[in-house]
């Protein structure tokens, strides 16, 4: 199938140098696999960003095609699941890591990564939501099974503007639940508002430098998107019965707590991994989103081409990005 097609592609030009352009490539150079995929869109994320830069936490050698997220249409089939003409997403897995990514016209994948676009989804939709909106919707969930209600008080949601955390404060907003959004972004307040924000704080608030082990509580569930001490300030001031969800780290990888917030006040920590997480799940994750969890996405994204991506990879690796980017290919 000698098939030619575009993709933003990441090369290292030097030490610890590396630079993003689109090239031609052919499908006969794809990695084996059960499915391929015509994609239609893609979307940018935090780990598309490092993986422009040479994170080698997460791309391992280069060239590399970047996109962890893909939206297209099955071309070629080796599995019974899926025939010519479905729908699909994948996100995480190995996806724009070390395979070739969904910043191209073409990818090839193992059957394993796939679901099925829920029909009340289209596939632009589902790369408005992408990994982030995916990772945000897991971590509304297991605020809801961990049994927290909307009478139970106001839930703080950190990195306010970021993908992952915008995406939470419309869903919790949808569902009745009082949010308050902690963003250093004073710019990004307007738009915090206009998603659903109850209440807005500058996160120097939420990022505790007192060593004590408890402050006054405030929140009755936390959605945390980047970690390190203000991960550890919102555990502290957790109501009782708390939970705290995390899935991120770009405020730092490690934190300090004690024990009490979780032996006296019975806050539980649940960590967020929308890479691994079964096909179950992820069938569940996005019948959510496609309903109960689906709100107007209206001024919360962009479209932009190929040709735009690194200049978004940019911003977002500078902090100057909000909301959600949608690549259409």
């Amino acid at each position: 199938m000698n098939i030619e097609y575009k993709a933003f592609e990441v090369s290292e030009i030097g030490e610890k140098k590396y630079q993003g352009k689109i090239v031609n490539k052919n499908i006969d150079n794809l990695e084996q696999g059960d499915v391929l995929i015509k994609v239609k869109y893609s979307s940018l994320n935090y780990k598309d960003a490092l993986s422009s830069i040479g994170n080698k936490g997460v791309t391992r050698s280069y060239p590399h095609v970047l996109g962890i997220d893909a939206a297209g249409i099955v071309v070629d089939s080796k599995s019974s699941k899926f025939k010519n003409g479905d729908e699909v997403i994948v996100t995480g897995f190995d996806l724009g890591m070390n395979t070739s990514g969904g910043l191209a016209e073409y990818i090839r994948v193992p059957v394993e990564w796939l679901v099925n676009c829920p029909q009340s989804l289209n596939l632009k939709e589902a790369m408005f939501f992408g990994t982030a909106g995916f990772t945000a919707a897991l971590s509304v969930l297991k605020l809801l099974e961990s049994g927290v209600t909307v009478n139970d008080g106001p839930i703080l949601v950190t990195g306010a503007s970021g993908g992952v955390a915008s995406v939470a404060i419309a869903i919790l907003a949808k569902l009745g639940y009082s949010v308050t959004a902690a963003s250093g972004k004073k710019e990004a307040y307007d738009f915090l508002k206009k998603i659903g924000a109850t209440d807005i704080i500058d996160r120097t608030l939420i990022d505790d430098d007192s060593n004590k082990a408890m402050l006054k509580s405030k929140w009755a569930g936390v959605v945390d998107t980047v970690g390190g001490n203000i991960l550890a300030t919102a555990i502290k001031t957790c109501k009782y019965n708390a939970t705290v969800t995390t899935c991120g780290n770009v405020a730092g990888d490690k934190f300090s707590s004690s024990v009490y917030p979780f032996i006296l006040r019975g806050v539980s920590l649940v960590g967020i991994d929308s890479v691994q997480c079964s096909l179950e799940l992820r069938d569940k994750v996005w019948s959510l989103l496609a309903n109960n969890y689906k709100f107007d996405f209206e001024g919360q994204y962009q479209i932009i081409t190929l040709y735009e991506v690194a200049s978004e990879l940019e911003a977002i690796l500078k902090g100057n990005h909000s909301g959600r980017t949608v690549v259409e290919l």
